[in-house]
This record gives structure tokens, C-alpha cells and sequence, in this order.
């Protein structure tokens, strides 16, 4: 765990005790813990590996099975229709 003292404005203050009241957080750290790695998620995901992007290429090259509607799905992988 590491320890930050920080300036934060009035605005992101109030922000935080939404947050911490709204997911029941016990303080302000677990607040800004949350909505650091909320935002996190979205600024981390990591790019396409090239070899990924080969592999995905190659794959749509090969001969796609013709499924048609929802029956002949059911019907070609044994799935029983929920009624």
C-alpha cells in the first residue's frame, strides 16, 4: 500500500463522498481507489499485438460454416429449444 498526502478541490471532495457514500466505502481513500480503477479500465487497455491482428486475418481467410437461422443452429450443435 502506498500513502499520498493530496490537494484536491472542493468539487472532486464532494465527488468523492458521493462515490464513498453511493458503493459504502469505509474513507476517502477507498473512494479514490475506486474511481481511479474505474478509470483505469478504460485508459489501460492494452493495443492489439501484431501477431494477434495476423492471426485474426488469417482466420476470416478460412471457410466460414453456413449456419442460417436459429433452428438450424439448434439443430447442428444439439441445443434443445427452453420453452
Amino acid at each position: 500500500m502506498v500513502n499520498a498526502m493530496i490537494n484536491i478541490s472542493k468539487q472532486a471532495n464532494q465527488i468523492l463522498n458521493i462515490v464513498k457514500a453511493k458503493y459504502d466505502l469505509k474513507d476517502k481513500s477507498a473512494a479514490i481507489e475506486r474511481v481511479v480503477l474505474e478509470y483505469g479500465e478504460d485508459l489501460m487497455e492494452p493495443e492489439l499485438r501484431p501477431e494477434f491482428i495476423e492471426k485474426m486475418n488469417r482466420i476470416e481467410k478460412q471457410k466460414h460454416i453456413k449456419i442460417g437461422d436459429l433452428e438450424n443452429f439448434r439443430k447442428r450443435y444439439g441445443i434443445k429449444e427452453d420453452v
